[in-house]
């Protein structure tokens, strides 16, 4: 089992999974333990936002917890990947997401993706590429050498501008994004076809 990073809707769930599978491990990434707020402007307050449940859950059900620091190769096709270079600096956490009992600025650096070795290039699976999904992308392609040929999952453009999310799939573009399989927290405020739950594909003439 693998959990992108330990907010509730994305993590949140897995008790209940063990109720039908036993996984024998869980892969997460650094500092995934620390507790998660989100500050409620109306209510003025912060509420949790965590995963509810913790390591002394996951021993008590003897599952492993193996953390993923850089990258890890789960076998010759798939690798998780994390600690995600800050190289655009429009894509920016909203403040009010905090961490522990300071309520520091999340830094989401417990945030992990899939790679998939897809055609000429990867298919990177996010949740929610809270750390950028260009930020993202641009570090994979760096690292690996590789293009990412195709995005699955939450690329975290829910409530931005146009301007914003033109500039983002401009640049996907250019580092050699071709599909995406958009879902949770991409926004429908987005050009033609690309909407929440579509297969869309970048080519030249569309923008």
């Amino acid at each position: 089992m693998i959990l992108s990073h330990s907010h509730y809707d994305h993590a949140g769930g897995f008790p209940s999974l063990l109720n039908y599978c036993r996984p024998k491990a869980v892969y997460i990434g650094r500092n995934f333990w620390r507790e998660k707020f989100s500050y409620d402007k109306e209510n003025n307050r912060y509420l949790p936002k965590g995963c509810g449940f913790t390591k002394n859950d996951l021993d008590s059900w003897n599952i492993e917890a193996i953390e993923c620091k850089d990258t890890l190769k789960l076998d010759s096709f798939i690798r998780l990947f994390t600690n995600f270079d800050k190289i655009y600096s429009f894509e920016r956490i909203p403040s009010k997401f905090v961490r522990g009992d300071k309520k520091e600025p999340d830094t989401f650096d417990d945030e992990i993706c899939l790679l998939l070795q897809e055609a000429d290039g990867l298919a990177l699976v996010v949740g929610c590429s809270h750390k950028g999904i260009l930020n993202i992308t641009a570090t994979v392609k760096k690292r690996t050498g590789l293009p990412v040929r195709r995005i699955i999952g939450g690329i975290h453009l829910n409530g931005e501008g146009q301007e914003r999310i033109d500039k983002t799939l401009s640049e996907l573009k250019r580092l050699g994004v071709r599909e995406f399989n958009l879902c949770h927290c991409s926004g429908t405020n987005v050009p033609g076809k690309i909407t929440t739950g579509t297969i869309i594909k970048l080519v030249e003439g569309e923008s």
